[in-house]
């Protein structure tokens, strides 16, 4: 069994499915609620468990009910939760999220606990790395605690992938070395690369010019336009699957955790950008972060039809 190891943010979602997204001081009526687990971190771990690894998370949560709904419901997916620690300091992570009938949302999070999860938190879990094939980091922790986990797994020997999301204000070009693929959305890539990606070819300009500052692969997602990747090997564009959209929140965390099951599989990397491609868009075709998460079984059929 492929073992992924998710070090990253875990959060309460609270989500209003609306008519429309709501202007600046602008209130829409009519919505409907959906409570549910989410957070990058937590998403990625849960999706990659779905899809067949084994995997352990760490993060941290608040002493709080939500805090432990977020255990419970990682504990029932099967994710390994020992490296989750609880903290009095802060309460669990919250994000509020409005989708509009088109899929598309904005996304507005209290990080809480997340921000609390230190250095000396994963130090602790240091076995996780040996143990790991895939090691997976996302930027809703702080940006140190990232830095030390891709370290250490490289030192474990262990293929790091990195999401940067969400992009940061400050450089994180001391991350990137560190980092066998990085997987930023267009926006992203754009930020962090100071490259406007509007086009397939300007994602790839993009991948380049981050992939020249120390990154092995870059990954650059395009939603429904597919995704490209840049490497040693030159560029590689994989077009997206033509699904009916819902919500698009977790469709990165889906491809992340599936990207992250394919590597450790050893699969090649044109089969695992098709299959994390499949998770992401069957996730569009769901309400909710963690809810919308598919099976193997499901991947399976859409990426082999």
């Amino acid at each position: 069994m492929p073992r992924v190891l998710v070090i990253g943010s875990a959060n309460v979602d609270y989500t209003v499915a609306a008519p429309r997204l709501p202007s600046p001081g602008e209130t829409v009526s009519e919505g409907t609620l959906l409570v549910n687990h989410g957070g990058k971190g937590a998403n990625q771990a849960v999706a990659a468990r779905r899809l067949g690894a084994e995997v352990r998370l760490i993060a941290c949560v608040g002493d709080d009910a939500s805090g432990a709904g977020v255990r419970a419901a990682l504990e029932g997916d099967g994710v390994g939760t020992a490296g989750v620690v609880t903290t009095a300091e802060a309460a669990t992570g919250t994000a509020l999220i409005v989708v509009d009938r088109e899929g598309r949302n904005q996304i507005a999070v209290a990080p809480g606990a997340n921000r609390l999860l230190s250095v000396d938190h994963v130090r602790a879990r240091e076995d996780d790395f040996a143990w790991a094939d895939v090691v997976v980091c996302q930027l809703e922790i702080p940006v140190p605690t990232v830095a030390w986990a891709l370290a250490r797994a490289r030192r474990a020997g262990a293929t790091t992938v990195l999401n940067p999301a969400p992009a940061p204000d400050a450089s994180i070009d001391a991350l990137l070395p560190l980092v066998d693929l990085l997987t930023p959305n267009e926006g992203e890539a754009g930020r962090l690369s100071g490259v406007a990606v509007t086009d397939e070819a300007s994602a790839g300009r993009a991948g380049d010019a981050l992939r020249a500052r120390g990154v092995a692969t870059v990954i650059v997602t395009r939603g429904g336009d597919g995704v490209v990747a840049c490497g040693a090997d030159g560029r590689l564009a994989c077009d997206a699957y033509r699904v009916e959209v819902v919500d698009t929140t977790a469709a990165g965390d889906a491809f992340n955790g599936a990207l992250a099951v394919a590597l450790a599989e050893r699969s090649p990397l044109a089969d695992a950008l098709r299959f994390a491609g499949a998770a992401a868009a069957l996730a569009c075709t769901r309400r909710g972060a963690q809810p919308s998460l598919p099976t193997r079984a499901d991947v399976e059929r859409l990426h082999q039809a």
